[in-house]
């Protein structure tokens, strides 16, 4: 791994392209380096994880409506969408929209944290997109999603995003825009321009994830995705990009980050180093945001010393930066304490969650989230009792550079009515790659099972699940395979008119 420091140059200084930050990446997703074995593995239970949570939030409705949308872009060797019968096809931008908007409805699939926030998951929709349009096989299909994780990732790791409430998805962009160009073989030129385009155009605030959140976080992603293959095909024509689009002087460091007096250090593999940041990310055992999974772990153990919930006269969770001002008390955000609330915005209240979860010893993707669950007087009790605060050795944890090391738990502390003070402790969910029972092939299978039930019949479960399994052996034009088909019937639909 090499450490690349980018800053601001003013104009007067031409900085070549080499030594630009979207050049290196476009390098890194333009070379033929072999492939990681473990990391292979690791493509297709993502794509499982996928799976799961779209198919599960399949008739939700911010997941209709983006599918009525892209009902209305059909196109003869296409690409496919969730639910819908395979032999159908539609353009591939708008197939990313609609699959991409279904894998990030319910915020269930895979997460890394670092100085910024993601779900590199997100990559997977569009590449998989332009990959069934292309007639691209297994292998390239791979080889573009390791790279999307691959720049996501070091992207995170490198540049925070959020410090200047820009939302996470101008990350996504540009990992997206370099996975096409690994896919699809292209150029270093070519992917520098989409790398950058993509860039330019997917910057937005993130106003999408605090206040009364709507069903648009479950879209921005899929747009990113959306707006990098545009960005990608427009350059594969020859067209070009706003440049240096991280260095120049009035690019993005310069006027939407931390301004022309910062250094980011931003790490990508060395030449010939395989791509295997996808390992260090991590899967949701729960639905609910990612720095919330090690708190309901938490609840659930402390649910089960705790004879009377009733008795709970005060909790505080003593916890990392991220999780104080993001999803904390320390947000300052009224909503997140709110019954009325939106799903959205109570997926990002660790007070909702921290309470559902203690009072009921567990967590549903569909059950937790309900206006009824919220508005349960006893839970209420509870939610309102939660304060978090910032502990220093907890941040320290969360932005440790050793994967080994990094953590995203929290110490909690309740108060009892009698004045007992109970207190408990956990780095790391359960289901993190090095928690007390990590994530493997079965637990995939096993969380899209429980997903997909009753939506699924057994025959179309058991041939995507062998399918998928063996993804590295399927042949060019194969990879409408990995569509998932639901009866007709029991796919619901949006009747009210749009544009389209």
């Amino acid at each position: 791994m090499l450490l690349h420091t980018v800053k601001v140059y003013p104009s007067k200084i031409k900085l070549p392209k080499k030594k630009q930050l979207a050049w290196k990446i476009a390098e890194i997703a333009s070379d033929n380096v072999k492939l990681n074995k473990e990391a292979i593995e690791m493509v297709i239970n993502r794509i499982i994880d996928n799976a799961s949570v779209a198919i599960a939030s399949i008739n939700r409705r911010p997941v209709i409506s983006s599918r009525e949308m892209a009902l209305k872009h059909s196109r003869k060797n296409g690409a496919t969408l969730f639910g819908v019968n395979s032999k159908l096809k539609f353009d591939c931008e708008w197939a990313a929209w609609s699959n991409g908007t279904a894998v990030r409805e319910l915020d269930f699939h895979d997460t890394f944290l670092a100085a910024d926030y993601s779900h590199p998951g997100d990559n997977i929709p569009g590449i998989l997109a332009v990959a069934q349009q292309k007639g691209c096989s297994g292998m390239d299909l791979i080889k573009g999603i390791l790279t999307g994780y691959e720049v996501q990732v070091n992207l995170v790791k490198g540049i925070c995003l959020h410090e200047h409430k820009i939302d996470h998805i101008a990350h996504l962009g540009p990992s997206v825009a370099a996975g096409l160009g690994s896919l699809l073989k292209l150029n270093t030129e070519t992917i520098y321009q989409s790398v950058q385009q993509a860039l330019h155009i997917t910057v937005s605030t993130r106003q999408s994830r605090k206040g009364e959140i709507s069903s648009w976080k479950a879209f921005a992603p899929s747009h990113a995705g959306k707006l990098a293959i545009e960005a990608v095909d427009r350059c594969m024509r020859g067209e070009g990009a706003p440049s240096p689009i991280y260095e120049g002087e009035d690019s993005v460091i310069a006027y939407v980050l931390s301004g022309p007096g910062k250094k980011y250090t931003v790490p990508l593999p060395k030449v010939n180093e395989s791509k295997k940041a996808i390992l260090e990310t991590y899967t949701k055992e729960h639905s609910a945001e990612y720095q919330s999974q090690a708190l309901i772990d938490l609840a659930r153990s402390l649910n089960k010393r705790i004879k009377n919930i009733s008795d709970i006269n005060k909790i505080t969770i003593e916890t990392s930066h991220h999780t104080h001002y993001v999803i904390g008390t320390g947000a300052n955000d009224p909503q997140k304490m709110d019954p009325y609330a939106s799903r959205e915005t109570l997926d990002h209240s660790i007070m909702y969650i921290f309470a559902v979860a203690l009072e009921d010893g567990d967590w549903h993707h569909v059950k937790s989230y309900t206006k009824a669950r919220a508005n349960k007087k006893s839970t209420i009790k509870i939610w309102k009792s939660i304060t978090t605060y910032e502990d220093k050795k907890w941040t320290k944890k969360y932005h440790d550079p050793n994967p080994k090391k990094k953590s995203f738990g929290a110490r909690v502390v309740i108060i009892l009515n009698n004045g007992k003070k109970i207190t408990e402790q956990l780095d790391r969910a359960d289901a993190h790659p090095y928690g007390v029972r990590p994530f493997k092939r079965q637990n995939y299978i096993n969380k899209f099972l429980t997903l997909t039930d009753g939506i699924l019949d057994k025959k179309e479960s058991n041939r995507f699940l062998k399918t998928v399994q063996n993804l590295k052996n399927l042949k060019a034009g194969q990879l409408d395979k990995l569509n998932i088909e639901i009866k007709k019937s029991k796919l619901k639909r949006n009747l009210k008119k749009g544009i389209f």
